[in-house]
């Protein structure tokens, strides 16, 4: 049990660092939203294949809101760091920048995609130690 709170304490400290780094506003519901999200993604990648139907909604049973607004609300968070965050950490994440012209990233690819990269640097810190 105490392994399981430890590991959910350093796995929020990981995502916060990585949304700060991204440039995703703290005061933000979004980021909140964002947050929860990639946490639920990391433990059950599943999840991001079917963001309307699982993600998005127990989200909402855990902050007391609607799907939509969820949603709306990632998607407004997203859309802020892209535009203001950091462009080296936005490209080296998702291998393009708001330079190139191709358009944030959707919100269930941005989730999928620091997910897939906490979990990574997770397992090789796990073999490291």
């Amino acid at each position: 049990m105490v392994n399981e709170i430890t590991r959910r304490v350093e796995m929020e400290r990981y995502v916060t660092k990585i949304m700060l780094d991204l440039g995703v506003p703290a005061h933000l519901k979004g980021y909140h939203f964002i947050r929860e999200a990639i946490l639920i993604s990391e433990a059950d990648m599943e999840v991001v294949s079917s963001v309307t139907k699982l993600l998005y909604p127990e989200i909402a049973r855990i902050y007391k809101t609607t799907s939509q607004k969820v949603e709306r609300a990632i998607r407004n968070a997203i859309e802020v760091s892209w535009t203001r965050g950091n462009t080296d950490t936005m490209e080296e994440l998702f291998g393009y920048s708001t330079a190139s012209g191709k358009g944030r990233p959707t919100n269930s690819e941005y989730i999928a995609r620091i997910a897939d990269k906490i979990r990574l640097d997770y397992r090789s810190s796990d073999m490291a130690s």
